[in-house]
């Protein structure tokens, strides 16, 4: 399954989550997108919602069922800590989302795109791979010659706050993942439970 490229308010009402993280797309329509969208009254099965909540976390992240699949297997092959919260972890370290994490762009699309473009350095080496696992203590940079890049500019100038599991320095643009983040710092409306079930059953 290829990755989803259509209009991403769409999506997000569909699915019932701000993939922006901004909740501007449920803030004026808060029902899915159709002629019935407001009076739905479709009931899930237990499938259903086990597959909805997948989409949910797959969509938020931008991957495709391969990548997000093959990411679960890596997860459950984590000896330490719940398969849930291995599984998240290595959502958040993927470096496009760090890059989004940081700052340096608005959107985790827009931050897959700064990687693949080779806007970003890890460790001062040019990483053009969004899917990256970044390990806590790297360095995350801009390029020197992409430091003007208006996206970024732009992005750096409106961010109001940042999580707590990274450090950022503006002047030098650049930043790290000082910690692992705690289950509660992030995705708190997404129920991992129901996607290692999901998952479980696929196996």
């Amino acid at each position: 399954m290829s990755r989803y490229t259509g209009p991403s308010w769409k999506l997000s009402r569909r699915l019932g989550i701000s993939l922006s993280g901004t909740g501007k797309e449920l803030a004026r329509r808060p029902y899915v997108p159709g002629q019935h969208g407001p009076n739905s009254r479709t009931k899930l099965s237990e499938y259903g919602l086990q597959l909805a909540e997948k989409q949910k976390l797959r969509h938020t992240y931008g991957m495709n069922e391969r990548q997000f699949r093959n990411l679960f297997v890596k997860a459950s092959k984590i000896k330490e800590g719940t398969l849930g919260y291995n599984f998240m972890t290595l959502l958040e370290r993927r470096l496009d989302n760090v890059v989004y994490r940081l700052g340096l762009a608005t959107t985790r699309r827009q931050a897959r795109q700064l990687v693949n473009h080779g806007h970003v350095l890890v460790n001062g080496k040019r990483v053009d791979i969004p899917s990256y696992s970044v390990e806590v203590g790297q360095v995350i940079s801009v390029r020197e010659k992409s430091q003007n890049v208006s996206v970024i500019k732009e992005a750096v100038e409106s961010i109001v706050s940042r999580p707590s599991f990274v450090s950022f320095d503006a002047e030098k643009l650049e930043g790290s993942l000082t910690r692992l983040p705690e289950r509660d710092e992030i995705n708190q409306e997404i129920n991992e439970a129901l996607i290692v079930e999901f998952y479980n059953k696929q196996m």
